[in-house]
């Protein structure tokens, strides 16, 4: 559970978030580590308490983005409204195609949306 190795948060970081060209497990790690979640190798265990609380009740270890849908919907419902398009309108993402995508897909975009939406908030 190694996160020191996480790409930069950056537009380029993001596009490949969306053409998959980063592991799911990866994209796990850079949401867990922008939402707060630390792994302290020393007691093997997670560190929340840089987390916000109402994620720490709901889950107090990282959920898993791209497989379970809950998580992905608090994540979307914790994008601002003014940020909930930021994809199109920062990225010129069109969405994917039709046929082209699935349950897996719509949670990396909705995983990509939240990094952009916290880069942003914290620029």
């Amino acid at each position: 559970m190694m996160m020191s190795n996480l790409p930069p948060l950056n537009t380029e970081t993001i596009w490949a978030i969306i053409n998959e060209q980063i592991d799911d497990a990866i994209v796990n790690q850079i949401v867990w580590h922008y939402l707060g979640y630390r792994y302290d190798s020393t007691t093997n265990q997670w560190d929340n308490s840089g987390v916000a609380p109402d994620w720490q009740t709901e889950y107090p270890e990282p959920p898993d983005f791209i497989a379970n849908r809950p998580p992905t919907v608090k994540l979307t419902r914790s994008i601002p409204p003014e940020n909930k398009q930021l994809l199109k309108e920062q990225l010129g993402f069109k969405g994917y195609k039709i046929g082209e995508f699935g349950p897996r897909q719509t949670r990396r975009a909705t995983a990509a949306n939240w990094l952009l939406s916290y880069m942003k908030i914290n620029s």
